[in-house]
């Protein structure tokens, strides 16, 4: 990747939804060249999708949460599986410090957010977990 790859996913963060040529005229080039920039990194899936971001107050029911994930011994991998694979966990990030992995969960109440922490505590390989429920979002 170039720096022209690296505007265009700049611009694509922005609004994903610019359209070929709004893109080609803010980079300096032309449509055909961003049409095959693009398809080059879906192909090569630098760019896996596309989505829509939502305000947290559009979603004013949604409890989201962070999870702090202390794993046990060698066994990362498993869990990473796990926790790939439960419904509550939108988001799994590796990290450094106090724990090691770090989960983003949603839930739509905080009952159901009780039965997505219940889930992840019976994975085997966890060997501790903290959570902390969003309150207001900044930015």
């Amino acid at each position: 990747m170039d720096e022209l790859d690296h505007s265009l996913i700049s611009l694509l963060r922005t609004n994903a939804r610019m359209n070929i040529a709004d893109l080609a005229h803010k980079l300096g080039v032309s449509r055909g060249t961003v049409t095959n920039r693009l398809r080059k990194m879906e192909d090569t899936q630098v760019i896996v999708g596309y989505t829509v971001r939502l305000k947290p107050e559009a979603e004013p029911e949604r409890i989201r949460a962070w999870m702090g994930v202390l794993v046990e011994g060698n066994q990362t991998r498993q869990v990473i599986a796990s926790l790939l694979g439960e419904p509550g966990v939108s988001a799994l990030h590796d990290t450094n410090g106090r724990w090691d992995l770090l989960a983003e969960l949603e839930a739509r109440s905080m009952s159901e957010l009780s039965q997505v922490l219940e889930r992840i505590r019976l994975i085997s390989g966890i060997r501790s977990t903290e959570t902390s429920i969003h309150l207001t979002t900044y930015r």
